[in-house]
């Protein structure tokens, strides 16, 4: 899991400064958890990405984006609770999904948005 600041989201995932359609810039699906620290549902489902992360090591990247320290980024995308999650497929429109998901639907979603088996 790596932890993305407004910089590195403009190279790894979408530079939405230059682009107005959305240009995905990785050449992984993604998943970006959007998080603050003292959030509790935020603390539950870290362990699951950490998990995550292990078991689609090279098919999938996990971000996360600390709302608190990047809060022009939280506001590009409109992050209005958290935890938000962003599913980023290669080549389709990402989804948003909010709250804490379980791993069975975590799970469901990379099957069926990321097309990550």
């Amino acid at each position: 899991m790596e932890s993305l600041t407004k910089d590195s989201f403009l190279q790894k995932v979408f530079n939405y400064e230059q682009n107005k359609e959305w240009k995905f810039e990785g050449d992984l699906p993604c998943i970006i958890d959007f998080y603050a620290d003292w959030c509790g549902p935020c603390k539950m489902v870290e362990p699951i990405f950490k998990e995550l992360a292990q078991e689609y090591q090279g098919k999938l990247n996990i971000y996360r984006v600390d709302t608190d320290a990047q809060q022009e980024l939280a506001a590009a995308f409109g992050i209005q609770s958290i935890p938000s999650l962003l599913f980023v497929p290669l080549k389709d429109k990402p989804q948003m999904a909010t709250g804490a998901l379980p791993q069975k639907t975590l799970k469901k979603a990379i099957k069926e948005v990321l097309k990550v088996e």
